[in-house]
């Protein structure tokens, strides 16, 4: 059986910021939500006030915050 590992971050957690989070394997509607906004099927996509990044860009992020 293969080994697999996933690296994630606790990045909004450890700045005090609420979120929701959705597991779009198992979420269908937020799945195609996902799709309609970016046209891809790549994970994270992060929308912070209707901006969206794709992918994990910490500088982004921060500047989008403020």
């Amino acid at each position: 059986m293969a080994k697999i590992k996933i690296y994630s971050t606790e990045y909004f957690k450890s700045k005090g910021l609420e979120y929701e989070e959705f597991d779009v394997m198992s979420d269908i509607v937020k799945r195609q939500e996902m799709i309609d906004k970016t046209g891809q099927m790549g994970v994270p996509v992060i929308d912070i006030d209707n901006k969206l990044i794709i992918g994990f860009d910490r500088s982004k992020i921060d500047e989008m915050l403020g």
